[in-house]
């Protein structure tokens, strides 16, 4: 289709491709019946292909070009993220939208004066709903309008899984449109970290957790300590921790753990799984969750290194996505020693290239009860899911990740295990994998799969742990879906100790340890009192290990 305006000197032409496979699809609901399982839904996104005006960062603009962004089925105009590129591929900032790295937000509507030119974009609201790509050309006082409608391809909070992002460092005054522009519901937004405190001055809210839009919430008070072992991620506090003048080394990170814990709400995250302190995090038992899915996943790269943490073998994790893969090693081993802890997901979007919500987490809870108490009540259960892409509703036995299933001394549990999935026509998945105690039990194509949603049985005849892995083709980073874990207890050993796994936190704590540098004895011996107890707490796992 082509049209000219003379009087503005516009040429548009517009085309829509869209990809749809149909299916069916059902809602899960902890606690359900154990015969209600949902069958595999699948629906690939659209693309768009557009010619009219475009945004340029030129201070003299020659057109004028009038953008609204609909939900498709609604009518409803909605906020939503943009990217949009010049023919050197240089990412544009359009007016005073919030913008970060390669992209902004805007509130729906938009008019944008443009200067002459041909530009590529990307339109994007948070994975659950299609994105739509294209280009504009536009000549010289050119005018136009565009109205494009984007479609919803899963209603995540509808059934229960509720969207959220631990690791937010953007601006509080644009939280808000940030998070319905990525359909996000939860963000706690860092703002204090080691030397840097918004709040020094300014007075603490009196209530940090702010709600909007009905059921979206983000908490004003989320802190960082991140030095020489790692970093951690605070939330749920009351008041900040006074981090100013902490070294690389000293004081321990375990002095704020501590402080943090006298506050009766606090959830402390362990912010990825290779920092070196992790071992000592998982000996003090105060840790409540660990970044599955970090930063180091970008959306458009994979962070090829672990930072200051410990590096991977890179013979058996190779690049791009080796770092991914160590990442879910570590958290695997970290099941196998008896911790039940959950994980999360964060962007870390204000200081890597991410936008809000890329990776995010689900947490499941019941549409009638759901507030922000509630989510961190879900995440605390571990019912959750981890994803930077596909969307997965897993039930196993009718249940949601986190449930406990047990069974007599030498019982069996035999477990069905359902899927429902949702993902992009550009980011296909290539298999679905059932990890039981932390190797392939189980790897189905996704073809197989879709077509009932049930992988074959899978059986337990001694306690232990599973979850669901879906990945996808992506090349250049690592783009992913994980459940949380269920667990399983069969007898009297309800949570096994693998020995190569202590053996391996062991080794780590050993290795960290004599890392340790400082010039000031006393405060060389009080830090390291910390990873003498974990290297005392890790002997004693092995000597507990059953396998």
């Amino acid at each position: 289709m082509g049209t000219g305006i003379e009087s503005t000197n516009v040429h548009c032409d517009t085309a829509f491709r869209a990809s749809h496979r149909p299916s069916v699809s059902a809602s899960p609901r902890p606690p359900v019946p154990a015969s209600l399982h949902p069958p595999a839904s699948v629906f690939l996104a659209a693309s768009l292909f557009l010619a009219a005006a475009v945004p340029t960062t030129a201070v003299a603009s020659d057109g004028e070009f009038t953008i609204s962004v609909v939900d498709a089925d609604t009518g409803v105009t909605m906020p939503c993220r943009m990217h949009i590129t010049n023919q050197k591929e240089k990412p544009q900032k359009v007016g005073r939208f919030p913008y970060w790295h390669d992209h902004f937000v805007f509130p729906g509507k938009m008019k944008l004066k443009l200067a002459k030119g041909t530009y590529n974009f990307v339109i994007e609201r948070g994975p659950e709903y299609n994105d739509m790509s294209g280009y504009f050309i536009i000549g010289k006082l050119s005018k136009d309008q565009k109205r494009i409608e984007l479609k919803r391809n899963a209603n995540m909070a509808e059934e229960g899984w509720w969207s959220g992002d631990l690791h937010v460092h953007r601006p509080l005054k644009d939280i808000e449109l940030l998070m319905m522009a990525e359909d996000l519901h939860v963000a706690p937004v860092i703002t204090w970290w080691n030397d840097k405190n918004e709040w020094s001055k300014h007075p603490l809210p009196d209530e940090p957790v702010k709600s909007f839009d009905t059921n979206r919430y983000y908490d004003v008070l989320g802190g960082e300590d991140e030095r020489e072992g790692g970093a951690l991620l605070y939330f749920r506090l009351d008041r900040p921790l006074d981090l100013a003048g902490a070294g690389r080394e000293y004081p321990s990170p375990m002095t704020f753990l501590a402080q943090a814990r006298e506050q009766p709400k606090a959830w402390v995250d362990a912010e990825k799984p290779f920092w070196w302190d992790l071992p000592v995090w998982l000996a003090c038992g105060k840790i409540d969750s660990i970044g599955l899915c970090n930063n180091h996943m970008c959306r458009d790269e994979m962070k090829d290194n672990e930072a200051w943490g410990k590096p991977r073998d890179v013979k058996r994790f190779p690049p791009p996505l080796g770092n991914a893969h160590w990442s879910q090693e570590i958290y695997y081993h970290v099941l196998n020693c008896g911790f039940r802890i959950p994980p999360s997901a964060g962007s870390a979007s204000g200081v890597l290239p991410n936008p809000v919500g890329y990776n995010r987490m689900y947490v499941w809870v019941d549409p009638r009860y759901f507030n922000y108490d509630a989510w961190w009540e879900g995440f605390k259960a571990g019912r959750v899911v981890v994803t930077n892409g596909p969307l997965i509703r897993p039930m196993a036995n009718g249940r949601v990740p986190g449930h406990v299933f047990k069974a007599e001394e030498g019982e069996s549990i035999s477990l069905d295990v359902v899927l429902s999935f949702t993902y992009r026509a550009s980011e296909p998945i290539t298999y679905f994998e059932l990890i039981k105690d932390g190797r392939v039990a189980q790897s189905v194509r996704y073809e197989e799969l879709a077509k009932t949603g049930h992988f074959p049985p899978l059986s337990f005849d001694e306690s232990g742990w599973f979850l669901i892995r879906a990945v996808t083709d992506v090349e250049n980073t690592y783009r992913f879906a994980s459940s949380g874990p269920w667990y399983v207890e069969i007898g009297e050993n309800a949570r096994p100790v693998a020995r190569r796994s202590a053996q391996f936190f062991l080794d780590w704590a050993n290795e960290r340890a004599g890392r340790v540098k400082l010039d000031d004895a006393d405060q060389r011996r009080e830090v390291l009192r910390f990873h003498e107890e974990a290297i005392k707490f890790w002997k004693e796992r092995i000597e507990q290990a059953t396998e």
